[in-house]
C-alpha cells in the first residue's frame, strides 16, 4: 500500500465503513422480502467481505510502525 496521508486514509476508511453498513442494510432488506434473490444476496455479501478486507488494510496503515 502506498504511503498516504493519515487524513486521506481516515476519509477513505469512513467511506468504506459507510458502504459496508449500507450493504448490511440492503442484505437485511433482501432477506426480509417475500422472494429473496439469493444470487444478489451472495454478490452483496462477497462485496461486503471485500470491503471488510480493505477496511482492515487501511486501519493497519493508520497504526504507526513501532521500532523493534
Amino acid at each position: 500500500m502506498h504511503a498516504l496521508e493519515p487524513a486521506h486514509i481516515a476519509h477513505r476508511l469512513a467511506q468504506l465503513k459507510q458502504e459496508h453498513r449500507d450493504l448490511d442494510d440492503e442484505i437485511t432488506l433482501l432477506h426480509a422480502s417475500q422472494r429473496p434473490d439469493e444470487l444478489t444476496i451472495k454478490r452483496l455479501k462477497k462485496r461486503k467481505l471485500q470491503l471488510k478486507d480493505w477496511i482492515a488494510q487501511l486501519e493497519s496503515a493508520l497504526i504507526p510502525d513501532e521500532p523493534a
